[in-house]
């Protein structure tokens, strides 16, 4: 028997038959405030889920299935999300610091105010994902695909952008200091206002941008 209980208080908010999360069916289950730092979700179906509020610290979430999950709020720092779907899914204001989202496909997920400083994101799929007024800063996003991303007044110092695909994004009044966009696909992106003192733009297409 595994239980998900509440922070701080230890209520107990669900009980699940047998002895791991691992690749449990959760599809739709209501946990907000759940206290499941560190634990082992790999695998596990959350589609539809709600776990706003939750402390998800240093989670194993790698391969989940969150599409159209709501996890607004949330603590993830260092969580591994590797491979995790999260089309769809609501991921405002939550703490991402340093997790591992390689692989993963954030297509059209709201990330608004959300922060992912130091996080991995290579070969993530963003692609549509609204990512505004997010931290990215230090974030690896070697190889994502951020087409038709909205990046308005994201803080993206120093993150590695090598390769990536930002074709008709929105990244106006976006803080790029020091980033690196060597190769990366910027054709058609709105970079107005967007502040790219110190960036490595070799090799960088930005044909039909508006800078």
């Amino acid at each position: 028997m595994v239980e998900i209980r509440r922070k701080g208080s230890g209520e107990v908010l669900l009980r699940l038959e047998g002895g791991t999360l691992a690749s449990a069916d959760l599809r739709g289950v209501a946990a907000t405030y759940a206290a499941l730092a560190g634990a082992d979700l790999s695998g596990a179906d959350l589609r539809g889920a709600d776990l706003s509020c939750s402390d998800l610290a240093g989670a194993n979430l790698a391969g989940a299935n969150l599409v159209g999950a709501f996890l607004m709020e949330c603590a993830l720092p260092g969580a591994d999300l590797r491979g995790a779907r999260l089309v769809d899914a609501k991921l405002l204001a939550s703490n991402y610091g340093k997790a591992d989202l390689r692989g993963a496909d954030l297509t059209r997920a709201s990330l608004l105010w959300t922060s992912l400083s130091e996080a991995n994101l290579t070969d993530a799929i963003l692609s549509r994902a609204d990512l505004s007024r997010t931290s990215l800063r230090g974030a690896n996003l070697t190889g994502a695909n951020l087409e038709e991303a909205s990046l308005r007044y994201a803080d993206l110092t120093g993150a590695c952008l090598r390769g990536a695909c930002l074709a008709d994004a929105n990244l106006t009044g976006a803080n790029l200091t020091g980033a690196d966009l060597r190769g990366a696909d910027v054709v058609l992106t709105n970079l107005h206002q967007a502040d790219l003192r110190g960036c490595d733009l070799r090799g960088a297409s930005f044909s039909g941008a508006l800078l």
